[in-house]
């Protein structure tokens, strides 16, 4: 998420082509199974982030230039 939040062409890219971008990184089972289901409550239990404040996909997209 970190990653994706901070790069926008991998955002992009991610955005085109997510399994692609998630073989990437070093993701658990349940990770990379969020990530492709975007199952949102997931994500926010797997980084912790409680209070439902997050990164996703059309944040990122908004920073592309």
């Amino acid at each position: 998420m970190q990653a994706l939040g901070a790069d926008a062409a991998l955002a992009s890219e991610y955005a085109r082509d997510r399994e692609l971008v998630i073989k990437r990184f070093q993701l658990t089972d349940e990770e990379r199974k969020a990530l492709l289901d975007e199952d949102l409550a997931a994500i926010r239990k797997l980084t912790g982030l409680t209070d439902g404040i997050y990164v996703t996909n059309s944040t990122i997209i908004a920073y592309d230039k």
